[in-house]
């Protein structure tokens, strides 16, 4: 779980350097640190200059096992980009599972949500 500028990350703003990465198992144990790096982020000088009301980028697309806990740290990143400067969080490449429960929960409409990326087809792969 890190943060900072990733060129070419589909569906990132290249200007926006406000960028959250958050891979591997999330558990709620790493709740509050994930919201730790969201708000010393949004703290940083280079944040500090973009305007107040902007989208704070969160890269989920390299998550495993999407579930419950996750998308308490969605709901609580959410709280945090919200609180420090009206932010909105903006999910990018989010998993069909995540898609699926922040959908459940009613949280697709609390944060935006990248659109979906199709799926790729045998043979079109591009290394």
């Amino acid at each position: 779980m890190s943060f900072g500028g990733r060129r070419g990350l589909p569906g990132v703003d290249a200007m926006n350097p406000n960028v959250l990465v958050v891979a591997g198992r999330v558990t709620r144990s790493a709740v509050p640190g994930l919201c730790a790096e969201l708000e010393a982020l949004l703290r940083s000088p280079r944040a500090a200059s973009l305007e107040p009301a902007g989208v704070v980028d969160c890269d989920v697309g390299d998550v495993v096992g999407p579930d419950l806990a996750l998308v308490e740290a969605v709901a609580r990143l959410a709280l945090v980009a919200r609180r420090e400067g009206g932010r909105r969080l903006r999910l990018c490449r989010v998993p069909p599972e995540l898609r699926s429960l922040l959908d459940l929960v009613g949280l697709a409409d609390v944060v935006a949500l990248e659109a979906p990326v199709p799926p790729e087809t045998p043979g079109e792969r591009v290394p």
